[in-house]
């Protein structure tokens, strides 16, 4: 009767360890799918932000070009 006791707590910590790992992968799949949305946030963050960033330097371009103060930069560098 001993050994099938023996067994029995065998299995019972086997199971207990089997418990313990389904429920580590199950966080660390949670873990993955967060991580994942946000990789997705940041790159969706990121292509706005250089669109943005593409209506900014043409209008800063567009104002330069636009500007005498841009225009004639050499012929003030010259008389000082």
């Amino acid at each position: 009767m001993s050994s099938d006791g023996d067994g029995d707590m065998e299995n019972q910590a086997e199971l207990e360890e089997k418990t313990k790992l389904i429920n580590q992968v199950l966080e660390l799949q949670h873990t993955l799918e967060d991580l994942s949305s946000r990789v997705d946030a940041v790159k969706e963050e990121n292509l706005k932000l250089k669109s943005e960033n593409q209506v900014l330097g043409q209008y800063i371009e567009n104002l330069m070009s636009a500007s005498s103060v841009f225009q004639t930069t050499d012929t003030k560098s010259k008389r000082k």
